[in-house]
């Protein structure tokens, strides 16, 4: 497994440096791409498809919260994403799980724990922070919403993720490559599995699981 890639996707150059410092003392890592925006960590995600691990930032210019993670999931489903982030309260991490995340590390950590959940999560377990105890989401509507959320195809996700930059669905199409037709009825189904009547109510559902800003 030696000379992995890596993604760092943070907007913060400090933490971005701070990170690869951690990641420097591992043998199974040999090379690191550094990402300062969403567009950036996408494009990373696109140009490197060996990658092992990206290490993703929950608020980042270009997206919001879980929707960022929703994207990338959907779009690059064998790369594992550890979240790292500041809001580490229970609930924060045990909805990027949910969401299909492989590891949560707070921005809090020292080198030595980055160092094991990285090494945790390339053998296929999951990372969590310590002290997060596992269990069901405490809020019905929210766990409601996830568990909908989780029905989403991957191409669904993209899209949802997309309506909620304020793209139009020819704006979609265009990037997806697909005919608006095809958009418009991904829409409807997205509409269906939320059980929302409008993309902008689809949209404030999504909102409400990002909830506050996360850093």
């Amino acid at each position: 497994m030696a000379d992995g890639t890596l993604i760092i996707a943070d907007d913060h150059p400090l933490f971005r440096g701070a990170l690869r410092q951690a990641v420097d003392g591992l043998e199974e890592i040999g090379r690191v791409v550094e990402a300062g925006d969403f567009e950036a960590a996408r494009k990373a995600a696109d140009d490197n498809p060996e990658a092992y691990v990206m290490l993703l930032d929950l608020a980042m210019p270009g997206v919001s919260g879980f929707s960022g993670l929703m994207l990338l999931r959907a779009q690059y489903s064998s790369l594992p994403i550890i979240i790292c982030s500041a809001s580490d309260d229970g609930a924060t991490v045990r909805r990027a799980l949910d969401l299909g995340a492989s590891g949560f590390i707070s921005k809090s950590s020292g080198i030595d724990e980055i160092r094991a959940a990285i090494r945790a999560v390339l053998k296929g377990d999951l990372w969590t922070p310590k002290g997060f105890e596992a269990g069901a989401e405490q809020d019905p509507e929210m766990a409601d919403l996830i568990a909908r959320l989780r029905t989403l195809t991957p191409q669904q996700s993209r899209v949802l993720a997309m309506l909620c930059e304020g793209l139009l669905n020819k704006q979609i199409a265009y990037e997806l490559g697909v005919s608006e037709a095809t958009i418009k009825a991904h829409v409807s189904a997205i509409l269906l599995k939320l059980r929302v009547d409008s993309r902008t109510q689809a949209v404030i559902q999504l909102g409400r699981l990002n909830g506050a800003q996360v850093a």
